[in-house]
């Protein structure tokens, strides 16, 4: 068996044999730590009865550590030039499948039917240009995923997890919030990864809360983000605007019995489904 892909002797050999240079474009930073590749793949969850699907494998670092652990791994790769890498790097494992496009342009549910995929999760390192429109793309493919994990930015993470009345909280921490149980698993220090990004990384995991009353989830999202609109602005006047409406507006917040002058920080995520319900089902 060969040395494990994410050291850095094994890194730069990959590097240097293919004359591979990590592109800024597509968000790539190679880790070189494999303890840390290790861990991400056990806090996961995924054993030998799931389909692990992973989003920009690069040379294959975190997917060697998943398809040890999982049943089958299936991996979405927009770099085209990656294709003769990860055929070398990954070449003893036969239990993983690499789709080469944007995963942005994939119906993931189709693509885990056809693989017989049942139980299901995410495990990924994601681009951080893309992190919120993957994340979407996932709630927006209906697929049943045991849970969600990922390395992320620290400031991203930091929204996702975000409490009521901090900067950081806004319109995505409602929205995953209200989906998900959320966990900060671990920190990533920006200097196990080649190039070194200029921030450090968390990784986070996604449980898929089993209840969920409202049924129009891009209709609340937009709702959300309606209500967050101007951060400065009351919950009223975003609300008037985002109605086109002032009396709708005092309507509802009376309705809620929530003051006219709070601000969006200000409300829970039990608040937002309570407003949200008044608005469209009262």
């Amino acid at each position: 068996m060969s040395k494990e892909i994410a050291t850095i002797a094994r890194t730069r050999e990959i590097m240097e044999t293919y004359d591979l240079y990590p592109k800024k474009g597509f968000g790539q930073n190679f880790i070189i730590e494999p303890e840390i590749v290790r861990h991400i793949a056990e806090f996961s969850g995924i054993d030998e009865t799931t389909t692990a699907v992973e989003i920009g494998p690069g040379i294959g670092a975190l997917t060697e550590q998943l398809a040890k652990k999982a049943k089958q791994v299936l991996c979405y790769e927009i770099d085209l030039k990656l294709q003769d890498v990860l055929k070398d790097t990954l070449a003893e494992y036969d239990n993983v499948k690499i789709i080469f496009e944007d995963v942005l342009k994939r119906n993931i549910k189709e693509d885990l039917k056809e693989i017989g995929a049942e139980k299901t999760a995410i495990c990924a390192n994601l681009p951080y240009y893309v992190t919120t429109p993957i994340l979407f793309h996932l709630i927006e493919s209906e697929t049943d995923f045991e849970s969600i994990t990922v390395m992320v930015q620290k400031e991203m993470a930091d929204r996702f997890n975000a409490r009521v009345n901090t900067k950081e909280y806004n319109g995505l921490s409602v929205l995953l919030q209200y989906l998900y149980d959320i966990k900060i698993v671990m920190k990533v220090p920006k200097t196990v990864f080649i190039p070194k990004p200029q921030v450090d990384s968390i990784v986070i995991r996604f449980v898929p809360k089993k209840d969920y009353p409202i049924k129009d989830l891009n209709r609340f999202n937009e709702f959300v983000k309606g209500c967050f609109t101007q951060r400065r602005k009351t919950l009223y006047n975003n609300l008037k605007e985002f109605f086109n409406d002032k009396e709708k507006a005092i309507q509802v917040l009376n309705d809620c019995k929530f003051d006219e002058n709070r601000r969006a920080e200000s409300l829970s995520v039990e608040d937002f489904v309570k407003l949200y319900e008044v608005t469209y089902e009262g």
